[in-house]
């Protein structure tokens, strides 16, 4: 039986396809405009600067967004230790990190740059050169070949020392045992005022004070009162060294499988809400420093001519540091001459 053959204009050959083409176009945006992603922000602390951070940029993803992006934040290392934090943004498990830089070491060296000690004089010093494009170009495009893709950068405040006794000079300083973070800057520049630096994150710093596995610890008063360190020690010396920024970094697997426009809502509400924080950070540090006292602690300032002279010896840490690799030296340079472009600027 022979079979007919049927034979269609090519027109309509023509006009079908395109029908189809527009049809599986359509329907491909449509359901791109409708699908939602998961936004996962992880951070180690608590009520304080990155909190607030956190909650400001996922309030305004899920805005500008239309909801396609829902943010979860996860304050106080509810995703697990810092490093694991890192480790999950790497890898896509968590979406987005905002965490001090120097725990980034294990990435890249030149994440501790921001540490160098002497880097700035003041909050509004700091919040200048986090904003600068020299230093936000470097620094956030350090972790781009190993999972990471930096949106942000901010100051969250100077950084203190929390002990069991006071430290009221510069020679109690000597014989210590105190926390630093995973920064090489933080290691010789303790080292020098005679103290025994340890590396530690930040779930461990409180049982390790009351256990007394360390005498003290270099964070601050972000931390010490929401976390109500009075309860294991009540005296901090307000060294202001070094200051303590924090960095937003991305997942950039998550990342690339959003689309174009809510790749570009993200960083533009990261580099938005990481200026936007800067008023918020000058009265908190305020309010940090008042409601310390009134849970009972003691804040305590050496010597004016104490201070001064721990600040001449630790004057080349950072110099010293860096001189025996290029990249981290190259780094440093671009982060000092900031630092002096941000001391000369008028205040904002």
């Amino acid at each position: 039986m022979r079979v007919e053959e049927r034979r269609f204009p090519a027109q309509a050959v023509s006009a079908a396809g395109a029908l189809i083409l527009w049809l599986a176009l359509h329907c491909g945006a449509a359901q791109a405009q409708s699908q939602t992603y998961v936004m996962k922000i992880t951070l180690p602390t608590l009520h304080d600067t990155l909190h607030q951070v956190a909650l400001n940029w996922a309030a305004a993803i899920e805005k500008d967004s239309g909801g396609r992006i829902k943010p979860q934040v996860y304050p106080a290392s509810q995703l697990g230790s810092i490093s694991r934090q890192i480790e999950g943004t790497q890898f896509g498990s968590i979406q987005a990190a905002i965490i001090p830089p120097e725990f980034f070491v294990g990435v890249d060296q030149r994440f501790e740059v921001m540490a160098a000690p002497g880097l700035i004089d003041s909050m509004e010093q700091g919040q200048r050169l986090a904003k600068d494009p020299e230093v936000l170009k470097l620094m956030l495009g350090l972790g781009a070949n190993k999972g990471l893709h930096g949106v942000g950068l901010f100051i969250a405040t100077p950084s203190s020392i929390i002990c069991r006794t006071p430290i009221r000079h510069i020679g109690d300083f000597k014989g210590k045992k105190i926390r630093i973070f995973a920064s090489k800057f933080q290691s010789v520049a303790f080292e020098r005022l005679g103290i025994t630096p340890v590396a530690m994150t930040l779930g461990d710093v409180l049982p390790a004070i009351q256990q007394g596995a360390i005498d003290c610890a270099d964070a601050a008063l972000n931390v010490y009162v929401p976390f109500h360190y009075v309860d294991a020690a009540k005296y901090v010396t307000e060294t202001n060294q070094p200051a303590i920024f924090s960095i937003m970094e991305v997942s950039q697997k998550w990342f690339d499988t959003l689309p174009k426009d809510l790749q570009e809502i993200v960083v533009k509400d990261a580099a938005s809400e990481s200026v936007a924080i800067n008023p918020w950070a000058l009265d908190f540090r305020h309010k940090m420093q008042k409601d310390w006292v009134a849970q009972g602690g003691e804040l305590i300032s050496l010597p004016p001519d104490e201070q001064a002279a721990m600040m001449k010896t630790l004057s080349s840490v950072g110099e010293d540091v860096s001189k025996s690799d290029p990249a981290l030296h190259a780094a440093y340079e671009t982060v000092v001459a900031a630092a002096k472009r941000a001391a000369q600027a008028p205040s904002q």
